[in-house]
């Protein structure tokens, strides 16, 4: 009786998880420097907590990390390089990157390390809390009333004005730097609070906090233009004809 009474019974609770509608062993563990994201939806909180629709819905795609790999091995020096996104932190990646899946009945994304383009903490994105990723660059960029809102007022994308395309901004953040090969990190060549000038197309518009940014990798920034050099600019685009 005492034997019987001494005994205890245990519940064990098992967590299924699915992949596109069928069931697998475990939960899904990353490789190398691929990341698992969970798509954010097409909504956006306020300060106070109300969802609202997003305005933005040509820019890339924002996302929560589920899970994360190590990093890659260079191919030539056997050398990994470490992966800069954790777990738990909110991304900004490029809208065509990456494949879709369907991950515990969520929609998800398998993308790269170098498919993102900032990380944040939090529910939105604000100035003070993005961070651009290795060697991409947050840039600032001029607002144009011609080009941002029509005469009646409507407010029309940037990729519509085909003859006005923003390829100059001021740097407001400047990623880690690019990794080379021996896993050292090289210096950006550029500074916060320099002008720049870089290739057309080559930026990735945001908005953050209702103002015009673009990301932009280092690679694609052209020159930085002192005030001398950019007065210049100005000069010589007065004294074109129409």
């Amino acid at each position: 009786m005492a034997d019987t009474a001494s005994k205890s019974t245990s519940t064990t609770t098992t967590t299924t998880y699915t992949l596109d509608g069928e069931e697998i062993r475990g939960p899904i563990t990353p490789l190398r420097n691929f990341i698992l994201v969970k798509v954010k939806d097409t909504l956006t909180a306020t300060e106070g907590g109300i969802l609202l629709p997003d305005q933005s819905k040509e820019r890339p795609t924002e996302g929560l990390v589920v899970a994360a790999g190590p990093g890659k091995v260079h191919p030539f020096t056997a050398v990994r390089i470490p992966n800069p996104i954790k777990e738990g932190m909110s991304v900004l990646y490029g809208k065509f990157d990456g494949k879709p899946i369907v991950y515990n009945d969520d929609s998800c994304q398998m993308i790269r390390d170098d498919d993102v383009l900032l990380y944040y903490d939090g529910i939105t994105m604000k100035l003070n809390n993005v961070v651009p990723v290795r060697d991409y660059v947050l840039l600032e960029l001029d607002e144009n009333p011609e080009t941002l809102a029509t005469s009646s007022g409507v407010v029309i994308a940037n990729q519509v004005v085909k003859d006005n395309l923003p390829c100059e901004g001021t740097v407001v953040k400047v990623g880690e730097g690019r990794m080379a090969s021996t896993g050292t990190l090289t210096t950006p060549p550029v500074k916060v609070g320099e002008r720049v000038k870089f290739k057309e197309y080559a930026g990735n518009d945001v908005t953050i906090e209702g103002k015009a940014y673009s990301v932009v990798k280092m690679v694609d920034i052209l020159c930085s233009l002192s005030e001398q050099a950019q007065q210049a600019v100005n000069d010589a685009g007065e004294d074109v004809a129409p």
